[in-house]
This record gives structure tokens, C-alpha cells and sequence, in this order.
């Protein structure tokens, strides 16, 4: 029996991703034990997880946030007596704690992330653009590099369609419009006419998924102004919110977590695509890829993250997909 330690901090769509991964090498390897670093808020995201597999939370944020108090948290992990441990995030804080377990003779692999091909890819054009191993893959290796030979054989967090609350009638439809940059997120105002354009069907009910705050703020304008409109942003944990999911005939969302979330949750998922583009790796686990929404320009991708301001000024990426294009792409989805 070996103990493995697999480190991945941050951000939640790539935390989301690493769960097709553990849960198929664990299931496959049921006589050794996983544990998996993660941020304490993301530990909910591993249910109906496989009984050898444990999942740790760390605050990045608060005590552990330091270089001195992560290198502490890092001495107190080696109690738990790890054989291997497996960075599946190769940032500077999971180095640390990888060099506090190598110094004391345990095996590290660490990821390859194809920085310089991620690089090639969101350069000026004229460039070649070409897809780029996944990110699920890329994990897969890091397991491979240390011994374990198993099949990716995740399909959802749900054996079966889980219990929720409400019974469901007619086709229900998730919209997940938000995202942590401007480059990654369809304009507002473009998306409301979707919503209602979708509103105006009797037979499909549309949740409003999004953060408190701002963003529930403007999801329940739409829900208040359009008939069959619900908004949950707040109401529901991230565990629940998964059971939703899995409920739905189909989410629209950006490149965000919400895509990897429904992805986990087995749901089909529309999403939109402007900065960034799938061909980075970052695309919904098992998610079709035509069911991407994206506009054909030779500046696509300019950003890895959509973290960058678009050169051009314009947001054509975006700006230039018409709300009709989505709203006929959930109709053939759904119905």
C-alpha cells in the first residue's frame, strides 16, 4: 500500500478538473490511499468520492498564505508519512512543499503545464493555432509518471440522477453567464435577450446560476422581469448546486468554473468562448466540442485566462456572436 499526497491549490475550474483523474486512479487502485491539498472552500466539490480517497483544506489565504506559513504547513503534512506526492498545480507554493518532501526522500512528480506552448498559442497572429494536450490529460500524466496504469473511466459525481427538491417539469435550462474577466464573459446585455427569448417557451424553466453580490443583483433583475425565470446564485452549497446541475438539460456558461461543474455533474454544457479558447486544454471534461460557441478571428486566443485587455479595444470576440446563434443551439440541444 503506498500513500499519495496530490497537490492542487487553486483555481476552482482546474481543482474541478483533477476530479475525472483522482476518482478513476483511485477506483483502479483501491489498495493504496490518495489524499488530495486543495483550498478548504473546494473540499466540497469531492463527493461520492472512492473510500480510499481523502481530501485535505488548506487557507492560502489566511495563516498559509506566507512563505514561512505554508513551509510550516508543509513540515506538519510529512506526519502523514506520504510515499509519493504528485503536484498537479507547479507553482511556486506547491514547490515549496514539494522540496520539504523531497528533502526528506519521497518521490515528487510534477506536472508539465506547456507553458511555452500555451505561450505560441495566444501569441499576435499570423501564429498556428493547434490544440494543445488537456489539462485532464496532463494530470493523467503526472499519475503515469509515477506508476499507476489506470482508465479514465469518470463519467459523473452521480451514479444516478440525485433527489432534488422540486419535481421537475418540461426541460429546465441553466444559464451561468459570469466570469472573473472580462475577456472569458459575453456582454450582459446580450445574454438578457437570450433570457428572454428563452422565457418566452412554456415548456423550459431557466436557473440563473452566479456569485452573491453584484452578480445575483443583476440575475435577479432577470428573473423578476421574465416568466419562467428562476435565480439561485447564493442560495444553494456547492454540493447542492452540483445535484442541480446534474438535473439540467443543458448550462450555458463561459470558459469558468460553472463549465467544469456541469461537466462533472454529467450536464451538457454550451459554453462561449472569447479571449481564451478550448484548444488551451481548458475545456469541459468530456464536453462536446461542438457545442462551443466562438467567433473565427485570427487574434483568437490573445490570453491563456482571459486576464488580458483585448489589443484590438473592440471585444469582437465576444461582441460579434449574435444572442440568436445561442439561443437555436440550446433549442437543438434540448428539444
Amino acid at each position: 500500500m503506498s500513500k499519495i499526497l496530490i497537490i492542487r491549490l487553486s483555481a476552482i475550474g482546474d481543482v474541478a478538473m483533477t476530479i475525472p483523474v483522482v476518482y478513476s486512479v483511485a477506483k483502479t487502485c483501491p489498495e493504496d490511499s490518495f489524499t488530495v491539498l486543495t483550498q478548504a472552500f473546494l473540499t466540497t466539490l469531492f463527493i461520492n468520492k472512492p473510500d480510499n480517497l481523502n481530501v485535505i483544506g488548506i487557507n492560502i489565504r489566511g495563516q498559509e498564505k506566507s512563505f514561512f506559513g505554508l513551509l510550516r504547513y508543509a513540515f506538519r503534512l510529512r506526519k502523514y508519512q506520504f510515499d509519493k506526492v504528485l503536484d498537479l498545480h507547479g507553482v511556486w507554493r506547491s514547490w515549496l512543499m514539494d522540496a520539504v518532501f523531497f528533502l526528506s526522500g519521497k518521490k515528487i512528480v510534477i506536472i508539465n503545464k506547456g507553458r511555452k506552448e500555451r505561450k505560441q498559442l495566444i501569441a499576435r497572429p499570423p501564429k498556428e493555432i493547434r490544440p494543445l494536450r488537456p489539462v485532464t490529460e496532463r494530470y493523467a500524466d503526472v499519475f503515469h509518471k509515477a506508476g499507476f496504469r489506470f482508465e479514465m473511466d469518470f463519467v459523473s459525481l452521480f451514479e444516478n440522477k440525485p433527489d432534488f427538491p422540486e419535481e421537475k417539469s418540461g426541460k429546465w435550462v441553466g444559464i451561468a453567464p459570469f466570469a472573473k474577466h472580462r475577456g472569458k464573459m459575453y456582454p450582459p446585455e446580450k445574454m438578457e435577450l437570450i433570457v428572454k427569448k428563452l422565457s418566452g417557451k412554456e415548456d423550459i424553466t431557466i436557473f440563473l446560476f452566479g456569485g452573491r453580490g453584484w452578480e445575483s443583483e443583476q440575475l435577479q433583475q432577470w428573473a423578476v422581469k421574465y416568466p419562467n425565470v428562476r435565480n439561485v446564485a447564493g442560495l444553494y452549497s456547492l454540493d447542492n448546486e452540483l445535484v442541480l446541475m446534474s438535473r439540467l438539460d443543458a448550462l450555458v456558461s463561459m470558459d469558468s468554473a460553472n463549465m467544469h461543474f456541469a461537466s462533472l455533474a454529467g450536464t451538457t454544457v454550451i459554453s462561449i468562448w472569447g479571449a481564451t479558447h478550448p484548444f488551451a486544454g481548458f475545456y469541459g471534461y468530456r464536453q462536446n466540442p461542438d457545442n462551443a460557441i466562438q467567433e473565427d478571428l485570427s487574434c483568437r486566443p490573445c490570453s491563456v485566462f482571459g486576464n488580458k485587455p483585448c489589443y484590438r479595444g473592440d471585444y469582437a470576440c465576444m461582441n460579434n456572436i449574435a444572442p440568436d446563434a445561442v439561443f437555436e443551439k440550446i433549442l437543438a440541444i434540448i428539444q
